[in-house]
């Protein structure tokens, strides 16, 4: 295969997506490739549900902005996950940007060098209404034991990047669709198949959002950030969060924390960025002020800890022209940790505090006990496992309720570390053996007091647990970088068929965009034949044999070439530049010249495959039993399991035949009776 190009994203028709989702669930028990047994539906013991600026969310756990809520499968894959407040991916009015390739670099730590959507505004509309149709869909199919109340979720907008972007008409109609999506739902509501005709009169909701996360990005002055929420808060009435950057440490601080605590002494975060950056004061003053206006409208606003941390791009993974990139992962959750103790210092338990750095299985219980809602993630899902990691979260929560006796979040915050007793007594009120009697017998506590003292007792809690917590991150060496290790690497090299076959490549990628092709044990031979004297003869022979449990393939719509799959694989040389590539239009494959990669189709009993190799194309259409095998120089026909005894036609040069056998194999894993589904079959 040739090195790889930069590609864009192309989205699924949306009948096709809930054909593939429904059929794949009934059929294999996995839904976008995610095993069932790695769905969280909820636990009917334990009330994870929290509040975001007033609404009800089953759990506090999502993605973070990013790579994994971008498609329209990547958010059904993190709320089949147990993620609840999805944090969509930051909108823009420049939607044709050029980042370069790849773009996401997870061995550690995760680096990365892309930072907005990749498609175009309307289409990042279409693909959240698409989302939320299909969640609503798995909902009602009751395919999925859904506890009770978990089904309640929120996606959470975010845009950026300045005030004249959001106020122009593509991103002002982007939010309008997102408040009221009627028009979309009701086009997408006809395009149900009649397979599934029983979910076209579903009451599919339509307000997809009220609320909304400004990213500021690096470099967003102060008074652009403050113009902007109060558009956002007085003109389109949304509750808003802030996102803030880590900078706000300040450059002593921030040093001190990398360099000398966590020993990241190659992370070198530019002095123009702290220069360019909100500044602490700064920040408190436009909180404070927007925090009084949002109180005077009836809305929420709230703060989010952290965007990534700007650094000097220092790796030979991503493309020398970029001079910056943005670090997130272990290092960043310990910065984090401190601004929301700064921030609480200061302001108490005032604004509601959105979290996203460095979550993983070990410390998202300790973000919940901290009151952060919601706890979004990225890095962590970038790794082997992908989005079914997301169940060890919930596992490891529920493990830490039951050790402290509490059902809910709120009984949890106030147990977590064994603080209650000294957060009540902050909240003025004394400790009395009821109390005791309740902690031992993990009957709620909060029951004891009147509203407005639990009220209390929890917001003293939130800042003990994150006095407590930051203490404890700050000090522990397993945010260091001595702890750090690289992906292993066992020397071998990729090649077009036959890898190890670890699978890792495809829960790593946040789009689902490589997969398993079942191809029995098969020799393919190596035959090249030329017509002399017009009789046909065999130049050379010989075979290669497939062997592996399966085959890897990438779906080239999907594939942003991000090279997070290259990241964590075994062999050399990258899933997503090696292995077949499938498009997912006949009209993309003609005009990826540079890219060799196989367009498939089929009509009833008949299948055409259009493959390009070291950029030679050639073309395989199948009729039963008989097949026409063509290329720039040749057209020949021949019976499909025989080519090379029943050969006639015309060809100007030699005809290799190993690229049939190849193709004819590829259209059996796809459209065999038997095969697997996947987004070309579906």
């Amino acid at each position: 295969m040739l090195p790889i190009a930069m590609t864009a994203l192309t989205p699924y028709p949306f009948a096709r997506m809930l054909s593939r989702m429904l059929r794949e669930l009934d059929r294999q028990h996995t839904i976008f490739d995610l095993p069932r047994t790695k769905f969280f539906p909820g636990d009917p013991d334990h009330d994870l549900s929290v509040r975001f600026h007033g609404i009800l969310a089953a759990t506090p756990l999502g993605p973070s902005a990013g790579p994994h809520s971008q498609l329209a499968q990547n958010i059904v894959l993190s709320w089949l996950g147990g993620s609840r407040i999805i944090e969509l991916k930051t909108v823009q009015i420049l939607d044709e940007l050029e980042i370069g390739r790849p773009c996401i670099d997870a061995q550690t730590v995760c680096y990365n060098i892309e930072w907005s959507q990749e498609l175009k505004i309307e289409q990042s509309l279409e693909e959240y209404v698409k989302a939320s149709m299909l969640i609503d869909i798995l909902t009602a199919s009751g395919q999925i034991d859904i506890v009770p109340g978990f089904e309640r979720m929120i996606f959470d907008l975010s845009v950026g990047y300045d005030l004249a972007g959001i106020q122009s008409d593509r991103v002002r109609a982007f939010l309008d669709g997102m408040m009221d999506a009627t028009p979309i739902v009701d086009r997408l509501r006809n395009e149900i198949p009649p397979e599934f005709a029983e979910y076209r009169d579903l009451d599919f909701r339509t307000k997809l959002s009220n609320t909304l996360t400004l990213s500021t990005f690096h470099g967003c002055p102060p008074d652009e950030i403050e113009k902007i929420i109060e558009f956002l808060l007085r003109e389109l009435g949304l509750h808003c969060t802030i996102k803030l950057n880590p900078t706000l440490l300040g450059a002593e601080r921030l040093r001190e924390l990398m360099r000398d605590t966590l020993g990241y002494t190659n992370a070198l975060t530019p002095d123009e960025s702290f220069e360019k950056d909100t500044k602490w004061e700064q920040m408190l003053g436009f909180v404070d002020r927007l925090g009084t206006t949002a109180d005077g409208l009836g809305l929420g606003l709230g703060v989010k800890f952290t965007n990534t941390l700007i650094v000097e791009n220092n790796r030979e993974f991503f493309p020398s022209a970029e001079r910056l990139m943005y670090l997130s992962g272990q290092p960043l959750h310990v910065l984090a940790i401190n601004l929301v103790r700064e921030f609480r210092r200061v302001c108490g338990d005032r604004y509601p505090i959105s979290f996203s750095a460095g979550i993983d299985r070990r410390n998202f219980a300790d973000a919940v006990a901290l009151g952060l809602v919601p706890v979004t993630v990225c890095t962590d899902l970038l790794r082997p496992g992908g989005y079914a990691r997301q169940l060890g979260y919930f596992q490891t929560l529920i493990k830490r309720m039951d050790a402290v006796h509490a059902s809910n979040i709120d009984e949890f915050t106030l147990r977590a570390y064994g603080l209650a007793r000294a957060a009540l007594e902050q909240a003025g009120a004394q400790w009395t053996e009821a109390f005791t009697a309740a902690e031992a017998s993990g009957d709620p506590l909060l029951h004891l007091v009147d509203r407005d003292l639990a009220a209390q007792w929890l917001s003293a809690a939130k800042l003990l647990n994150t006095e407590h917590y930051a203490d404890s991150a700050t000090t522990t060496d397993r945010y260091q970088q001595d702890n750090n290790k690289l992906p292993i690497k066992i020397g071998s090299t990729l090649k077009l068929f036959n890898c190890i076959t670890c699978d890792k490549c495809i829960p790593v990628c946040p789009n689902d965009a490589n997969f398993a092709l079942t191809i029995p044990p098969v020799d393919i031979p190596v035959c090249k034949m030329s017509k002399r004297d017009g009789v046909w003869a065999v130049d050379d022979t010989g075979s290669f044999t497939l062997n592996q449990k399966h085959q890897i393939a990438n779906f080239h719509d999907f594939c942003n070439d991000c090279g997070n799959c290259d990241v964590f694989c075994p062999e050399d040389g990258g899933p997503y530049v090696i292995k077949p590539r499938f498009f997912g239009s006949l009209d993309d494959w003609a005009a990826a010249t540079s890219l060799d990669g196989f367009y498939l189709e089929q009509s009833q009993d008949k299948q055409a495959v259009y493959g390009r190799f070291d950029s030679q194309e050639y073309r395989t259409k199948i009729d039963g039993d008989k097949a026409l095998y063509s290329g720039d120089d040749f057209e020949v026909r021949f019976a499909r399991d025989d080519p090379a005894s029943t050969i006639m036609g015309e060809a100007n040069t030699q005809v290799d035949l190993t690229y049939f056998f190849i193709m004819n194999e590829l259209c059996k894993a796809i459209f065999g009776a038997d095969a697997p589904l996947n987004y070309i079959n579906a």
